[in-house]
């Protein structure tokens, strides 16, 4: 989509992990490895943009992990606290507020978790990574997105 402001969006990354491995896509645009992810829309919510997001660019049904706070009430409903929030520059002149997710797929939802599908308009490639293989991908993947990486394989246990 579109920018919706000329300065600052607020973006969601959906950091995918499954038996160990976590969800990359190649960005074709970009032509970086990063976890799935987009701007959250004007008509939407963070965990309903995360969700989408992960939807369109892996045809996966995703979980989002976090804690939500007991609060929702009339007038106010309670979301998913993202894990982390990081502000990017995307140029000299926009920058992205990104809402950072842990994730993992439904059990049963969308395209089995070993064979998600590629967005081929929007990236190159998708797949499951190791923390191991994080340093062999090419292009090289950026140590931010690697520390992200790591610490969501480390902290999504594996299901029993």
């Amino acid at each position: 989509m579109a920018h919706i402001h000329e300065k600052i969006d607020f973006t969601v990354a959906i950091f995918v992990v499954h038996d160990g491995k976590i969800l990359l896509i190649h960005h074709r645009k970009l032509d970086q490895w990063l976890p799935l992810g987009g701007h959250i829309e004007l008509d939407e919510d963070p965990e309903q943009a995360a969700v989408r997001e992960a939807q369109e660019e892996s045809g996966l049904d995703v979980e989002l992990l976090g804690e939500r706070p007991p609060t929702t009430g009339p007038g106010t409903r309670a979301l998913i606290t993202p894990r982390f929030l990081d502000i990017h520059r995307i140029n000299e002149t926009h920058e992205h507020i990104g809402m950072i997710y842990w994730a993992r797929p439904k059990r049963g939802g969308g395209a089995h978790a070993a064979g998600p599908k590629l967005a081929i308009k929007e990236h190159h490639d998708i797949r499951w990574c190791s923390a191991d293989e994080l340093d062999k991908l090419k292009p090289p993947m950026s140590d931010a997105v690697k520390w992200y990486c790591r610490t969501a394989i480390s902290e999504i246990p594996n299901r029993a």
